[in-house]
């Protein structure tokens, strides 16, 4: 039934709005209480209200601020996890993580890791700059193997330093079957916790989640 603004021919008593914040549901069981009260004195002698009517939004009210104290803990015990998860995570911090995302290109050659479709019959890498701009493709074998991209134009003239991400396109009979992502090996500078989820930052500012990390070693390997 609704509390509301109840009536009996001798006395009008207004009942005060639930609050809207699920905040202060836990804090205000005492107020519920008087509200159910001022219902209960104020309800018409001639048709009052069934005892089990009460029962049931006494064990409502209940049930409500169960679960308000139940998410609070759920928060809490999420908050502690993820502090945890980045205290176990910092040692990552100056190793080079392998996954699919962009690398900084300083000058050096950037070691790529094409995986491209055991059905294809000839592969190549697509290059782009941090735009997303095509900057380069060239042709690789169909294999896992390591492939250096030397960051060098057509032209002899080595490309801008920043962020540059590469994508291996599977062909077979002269059409792309496959387009995917190529693992790069990046060094890790910051972990950070974003939306619950805890993040790589990477060397010239990529992000990339830790699930996506395939492999991790020292610089010097």
């Amino acid at each position: 039934m609704e509390i509301g603004q109840i009536t009996n021919p001798n006395t009008t008593a207004t009942i005060p709005p639930a609050s809207e914040s699920s905040g202060q549901i836990s804090s205000d069981f005492d107020t519920f209480l008087r509200m159910l009260t001022v219902q209960m004195q104020n309800q018409d002698p001639l048709n009052p209200v069934d005892s089990s009517d009460y029962a049931v939004q006494l064990a409502t009210f209940s049930g409500v601020e169960q679960a308000v104290l139940t998410n609070d803990l759920l928060k809490s015990l999420t908050a502690q996890m993820n502090t945890s998860s980045l205290a176990g995570m910092a040692n990552w911090v100056g190793k080079e993580a392998r996954a699919p995302a962009p690398a900084y290109f300083d000058g050096d050659p950037i070691t790529i890791t094409p995986n491209p479709s055991a059905i294809a019959d000839r592969a190549e890498v697509i290059v782009r700059n941090e735009n997303g701009t095509e900057v380069q493709r060239f042709d690789i074998p169909v294999t896992s193997d390591p492939v250096q991209w030397a960051g060098v134009a057509p032209g002899g003239f080595p490309y801008p330093l920043g962020l540059y991400s590469f994508e291996v396109a599977s062909i077979s009979n002269n059409e792309v079957i496959a387009q995917t992502p190529v693992e790069i090996y990046s060094r890790v500078t910051e972990v950070r916790n974003h939306d619950g989820q805890t993040m790589l930052i990477l060397e010239g500012g990529a992000e990339v989640a830790s699930g996506d990390v395939t492999a991790l070693r020292d610089p010097s390997a």
